[in-house]
């Protein structure tokens, strides 16, 4: 739903535009802290925007941050907060990175035994997670982080030899995430794995990062990931001296986020309805990545021609791709309407490609305080 204040701002906003509600999604951003006796640390990927991060700091215990961009942007914008170091192929150069400025990352997650070498070989103090890659089958998950992340047994061994070597790496413990897109139940069966195998590999209490993958349902934008009952599962699940983390963004941001623009253009062609907007998944790339229908609210603001019923909404690429929403009923839509996409606040803006057709980029506004 929009609230008044983030409708005011996308009618008086010039399309295209995103619209943050940073008063919203610190309100959301507390009930997690509240709901989850475990340590939270946001990942940055989900949308690294500066004001995004400010508004999450107060209701936090870090940021994990996957590259040395993101390392060197949430420093900047949060200096001073912790800091967790993960993602595949880390460089020379970026295992550096993560010893320079006041403070070293608090926390680097190996994801291999060749990147464990590369931070040993740079002969510094360091604590670090070492990521495993389990084979287990998380029921209902949209995506499986299976591959080139983690490690099995055999490569962890490799690691606990090498960390032998180099007393000036600290292991701390494990991370795993292994799924994205879980409920609730199945997430906590999926920790409950976690930490039994993980401790059958570390001697007396640890820390164990579970990750994120929270679920969050884009058909249905006011339904929400059961925080409650997960925090009150990881209660159950951990043992006197273990800290837990997690590690949620999707779920942290994507409903603080709307992207808005207007309608250029509606014709019916064979039989459809379409309407043109401005913009497009150049700038909104979740529906075409994930292959779902963004959710949207018509604002009308228009008077041009119009259609009602079932009509696709597409932007002004020059690809059949460009499609944020298909085929979903209306009362109206007209030229001149406004067209706020919700749940937008996540793998939106940041994972789009932007220069494509080289439009112009969209404005950012922001509402509340941050």
């Amino acid at each position: 739903m929009l609230s008044g204040a983030v409708r005011e701002r996308a009618l008086s906003a010039a399309p295209p535009a995103y619209v943050y509600d940073l008063a919203g999604l610190g309100a959301h951003a507390a009930a997690i802290r509240e709901a989850v006796p475990a340590e939270l640390y946001y990942a940055a990927k989900a949308n690294p925007d500066a004001r995004i991060l400010a508004a999450l700091a107060p209701h936090v215990d870090g940021v994990e941050v996957s590259s040395g961009g993101e390392l060197a942007h949430v420093r900047a914008a949060l200096p001073g907060t912790r800091l967790a170091f993960g993602g595949p192929g880390k460089t020379e150069e970026e295992l550096a990175a993560a010893f320079a400025g006041p403070a070293p990352v608090h926390r680097i997650h190996v994801e291999s035994p060749l990147e464990l070498r590369r931070l040993a070989a740079l002969r510094r103090e360091a604590d670090v997670l070492l990521r495993v890659n389990l084979p287990i089958a998380a029921a209902g998950a949209s995506l499986r982080m299976s591959g080139p992340f983690g490690m099995d047994a055999e490569a962890l061994g490799r690691c606990l030899d090498l960390l032998a070597e180099a007393p000036w790496l600290r292991l701390r413990g494990m991370h795993a995430h292994l799924a994205s897109g879980l409920e609730a139940e199945p997430l906590l069966e999926v920790a409950a794995h976690v930490l039994g195998w993980a401790r059958s590999w570390l001697e007396g209490p640890a820390e164990i990062n579970l990750g994120g993958g929270m679920a969050v349902d884009y058909r249905d934008p006011a339904r929400r990931f059961d925080w409650a009952a997960y925090g009150a599962g990881l209660a159950a699940l951990r043992r006197p001296g273990e800290v837990l983390r997690v590690e949620p963004g999707r779920a942290v941001t994507a409903y603080c986020g709307w992207y808005v623009t207007d309608v250029l253009d509606v014709k019916r062609t064979h039989g459809t309805a379409y309407a043109v907007l401005r913009g497009g998944t150049h700038h909104l790339r979740t529906p075409a990545a994930k292959g779902h229908d963004q959710p949207f609210t018509v604002l009308p603001a228009g008077s041009g021609d119009g259609v009602g019923g079932p009509v696709t909404l597409v932007g002004q690429l020059c690809t059949p791709k460009d499609v944020l929403a298909r085929d979903v009923t209306v009362e109206r839509i007209a030229v001149g309407d406004v067209v706020a996409f919700a749940m937008a606040g996540a793998y939106a803006w940041n994972i789009s490609h932007h220069d494509f057709l080289m439009h112009p980029k969209p404005s950012v506004h922001y509402v509340g305080p941050g």
